[in-house]
């Protein structure tokens, strides 16, 4: 069985970072992904995928991003349900993310001339955590 998913989109809020009991790292936050076509109006819609991420992988994504980060995660999709107050079952679908990319491009703090728009770089070692890398 193949469950893959990759997302490219923008972090609608802060990553919420958060420790368990015994210290293990989790985060978690929303990524806003555009539709490849418009409706019926002409207007592009937007999907909201919930997304969460464990450990180190946790930390760093959390440190060096923000809203509105522009973002790549890869991971799997998992589905679970819980009875809320009212005994009501909801469904919940999260993205459990193993990788990730920055795709902001990289400011440099290069002096601006007189006449002259500030200096944006992308940088080409963008960070990827792969399974691999990771000490658990």
């Amino acid at each position: 069985m193949i469950n893959h998913a990759t997302l490219v989109g923008r972090l609608t809020r802060d990553v919420d970072l958060k420790y368990t009991n015994n210290g293990t790292a989790v985060a978690s936050f929303t990524v806003a992904v555009d539709r490849n076509f418009k409706n019926a109006q002409g207007e592009r819609e937007t999907d909201f995928i919930n997304c969460v991420m464990w450990r180190k992988a946790a930390e760093s994504f959390a440190k060096y991003t923000q809203k509105g980060s522009l973002v790549g995660v890869e991971g799997q999709i998992q589905t679970s349900t819980y009875d809320n107050k009212q005994g009501q079952k909801v469904y919940v679908t999260k993205l459990v993310v193993d990788q990730f990319s920055f795709l902001d491009p990289k400011k440099t703090d290069v002096p601006a001339q007189p006449n002259s728009k500030p200096v944006n770089q992308v940088d080409p070692a963008s960070t990827v955590v792969n399974d691999d890398d990771l000490p658990f």
